[in-house]
């Protein structure tokens, strides 16, 4: 006769399997081994999951990477963001090809694939784990070769050690793109990337057009974010041959496992950095916000003041007037400021104008930058492209200044070609 006890035992745990038919935790997926919905493979260290879920309220099913640790679900990756699940039918595989497959349990129907291409050797060579840093890698299971990963294919999340740019010996293109709203994942309407034309610079954009620049890489921080620096990142922009990225990184003095910082662009289009403290995340910094933040708020030859915004008006660069009441023109026309006494004026705690049109020599000091720009008669302004060890590389403007901003104390010099009737005024 079966004792009584054991047998509640067993109808317990019975219902707990029809229940949660599947609850088990993988850490690689293989082609023996693929992750079904309802399992979840965790990174070595449990900081991050990658599995099946709904957004919000949304009844769709999507696969996704987010914090294992934290009490909120969220999301910093998802893999078939624009093509969802109506059911929980997924399946995640090597497929005989070697790629890493989302397909429905019949495999009748393949709804996202890594899609890289193997020689014949390699096709049933494939693994996919998670990485502590949130980053989802396929692999050869002989030489740990990454064949494909998804930190080369950001979603609306910049998380550490993901990179932000090109890379110029693929041609990949790495940028952030927001959901289209809380709960659709789907590609939205923002993206938040690097410009490498002039001196790359990171842009948030609508579409195909422009609303905020935060600005070049200067060294301790972005020359449109003055007011952030961090004691908790260490941030790497490279602009060389090979590529034209930026990334950051935590302090390994800071390697708290509590410690989860994420920057995302949002489905409203504003870019935001938060850190999740105990029970929530606390956002520390976020653009655009202010009226000076607008790209192009001001015309060409001015730059904005946010000093006084209730009586808002564009102020005109030394030796520009009024064109309207935006733009700017030249005070004398016709004037030469070509080998005719002409100089620089400093304007202090300035975001640099538009550094898609400058032209960048990371070669020169200050000194030699102020030469060069005073010999061809076309260069407007120059500016340093580094503020480390007092000033590393030269920017140089020609034509008209665009999309610049006076800060309170922070800031950048930016040196504006005048005349020497303006120079006089200034001395």
């Amino acid at each position: 006769m079966m004792n009584p006890a054991k047998g509640n035992t067993s109808l317990l745990l019975l219902s707990l399997l029809l229940l949660c038919p599947i609850c088990t935790s993988l850490d690689t997926i293989t082609p023996d081994q693929p992750l079904k919905d309802g399992q979840l493979l965790l990174s070595n260290q449990k900081t991050f999951a990658l599995g099946f879920f709904n957004p919000g309220s949304s009844r769709h099913r999507y696969v996704g990477i987010w914090y294992n640790q934290i009490a909120e679900k969220t999301a910093v990756w998802v893999a078939n963001r624009n093509d969802p699940l109506n059911d929980t039918s997924g399946v995640l595989s090597i497929n005989g090809e070697g790629n890493l497959e989302l397909h429905t349990q019949n495999q009748t129907n393949v709804i996202w694939s890594t899609n890289v291409s193997f020689s014949v050797s390699s096709t049933n060579n494939s693994m996919a784990k998670l990485s502590d840093m949130g980053n989802l890698v396929l692999v050869q299971q002989d030489n740990q070769r990454v064949t494909w990963q998804s930190f080369d294919y950001p979603t609306n999340t910049l998380l550490p050690f993901m990179k932000l740019g090109l890379d110029r010996q693929t041609g990949l293109n790495r940028f952030l793109t927001s959901w289209k709203s809380k709960d659709d994942p789907g590609i939205g309407n923002y993206s938040y990337q690097m410009v490498p034309t002039g001196y790359p610079q990171l842009c948030l954009y609508m579409g195909r057009t422009l609303l905020w620049r935060a600005g070049s890489w200067i060294g301790p921080r972005s020359n449109g974010v003055p007011n952030v620096t961090s004691k908790l990142y260490n941030v790497s922009f490279v602009n060389n041959q090979d590529e034209t990225t930026i990334m950051y990184s935590i302090f390994s003095n800071s390697a708290d496992p509590k410690v989860f910082p994420k920057t995302i662009v949002d489905e409203s289009g504003i870019v935001q950095r938060s850190l999740w403290q105990e029970t929530r995340w606390v956002e520390y910094w976020s653009a655009p916000q202010a009226l000076c933040d607008k790209y192009l708020n001001c015309g060409p030859n001015s730059y904005c003041d946010p000093h006084n915004e209730v009586n808002f008006e564009c102020k005109c660069f030394p030796g520009f007037e009024p064109k309207s009441s935006r733009d700017c023109m030249r005070e004398k026309q016709g004037v030469s400021m070509c080998n005719n006494g002409e100089g620089f004026v400093k304007l202090a705690n300035m975001k640099l104008p538009d550094t898609s049109i400058a032209h960048a020599d990371m070669s020169l000091s200050m000194q030699e930058c102020e030469q060069k720009c005073l010999r061809n008669c076309s260069c407007m302004a120059y500016a340093s492209a580094n503020e480390s060890e007092g000033g590393i590389g030269c920017l140089t403007w020609q034509g008209d200044l665009v999309d610049a901003r006076t800060y309170p104390d922070l800031g950048q010099d930016l040196y504006i070609r005048v005349d020497a009737v303006v120079l006089a005024q200034y001395a």
